[in-house]
């Protein structure tokens, strides 16, 4: 007497193994799937203009010319040794590092502040909201404040004269000696909050029981902060300090909205130099030259910045 399996549905083994084939494969498809939308705008968005890019520096005047031909790396040697490059360089790192480095010391020094028990609940209250304030407001919102404060009849110049500290009401953003500082300036005022914040976050991350274990090995408030409180705020500094040059360096707006790059371009920095190419002198070419040398110098930047976050990691 023989015995019959019941039927069932899978049907027989031979095609039971395509379906789990065809299963595998959706599997393994579908992460990509959800993936494409972003993968293709990233190629339309920023593959596809950084390759234009590259390919109008290697030719002569494109846009402007109908028929534009290949000229090697001519345009790099003609960017490279403009002297007016050379000024925009040595302005945009001035104003780089300059900016950084305030913006870390003054953040550094608010955050502490407002993490300290001398300060009560209400004033530390009251000094977030005023020391954040700078950060709450556009670029141009802050050009067209300080255009104002350090207009020669403006605010600063008449709370320095009446306490003594010029004889004469001077032109901040237009006299070649002061320009370039008081960009500066303005910019490390807007950039500190962001300093500030993050710091601050930093510091309330800090496990107590580091200070009271250095505390207990006799250590004061110098050698906590130096031993216990910079050590754990590394990472962050260093992030943040990445992070900052790499905004810096390629701050237009505020430029553009408070000199232009003027006078007698001691303001000029890669961005503006790299506008005036494209939108004053309508030299294309010799924009987009200027394009790629700022984003080889980015992208450095990056590397350096990406390398430390895994390193951290």
């Amino acid at each position: 007497m023989t015995t019959r399996r019941p039927p069932t549905d899978d049907g027989p083994a031979e095609t039971r193994r395509p379906a789990a084939r065809r299963g595998r494969f959706r599997r393994l498809l579908t992460p990509y799937l959800y993936l494409l939308p972003t993968a293709v705008l990233l190629v339309v968005l920023m593959v596809v203009p950084i390759v234009m890019v590259i390919g109008y520096s290697l030719m002569d005047n494109v846009i402007t010319n109908q028929n534009p031909q290949s000229v090697g790396l001519s345009n790099y040697v003609d960017v490279i040794t403009d002297p007016v490059f050379h000024t925009a360089v040595r302005n945009t790192l001035y104003f780089t590092c300059v900016s950084v480095l305030a913006h870390l010391i003054l953040g550094l020094a608010f955050a502490l502040l407002l993490n300290s028990a001398f300060v009560g609940r209400r004033t530390r209250a009251l000094f977030r909201a005023v020391y954040v304030l700078p950060w709450l407001f556009t670029i141009a919102v802050v050009a067209v404040l300080w255009r104002l404060i350090m207009n020669p009849n403006g605010v600063l110049n008449y709370l320095l004269d009446v306490t003594g500290f010029i004889d004469s009401n001077v032109e901040w953003l237009a006299n070649p000696d002061t320009a370039l500082h008081a960009v500066t300036f303005i910019n490390i005022w807007c950039g500190y909050p962001f300093f500030m914040i993050s710091i601050l976050a930093g510091l309330q991350g800090i496990p107590k029981d580091l200070y009271e274990a250095a505390r207990v090995d006799g250590a004061n408030a110098v050698k906590q902060f130096w031993n216990v409180t910079i050590p754990q705020l590394k990472p962050i500094i260093i992030s943040m300090a990445l992070l900052d040059f790499i905004w810096t360096t390629q701050q237009f707006a505020l430029i553009w909205m408070t000199t232009g790059g003027g006078p007698i371009n001691v303001t000029e920095m890669l961005s503006t130099f790299t506008y005036k190419l494209a939108f004053s002198r309508y030299e294309f070419s010799m924009a987009s030259t200027s394009a790629v040398v700022i984003l080889v110098l980015s992208m450095i930047l990056a590397f350096f910045y990406v390398r430390h976050q895994r390193a951290r990691d």
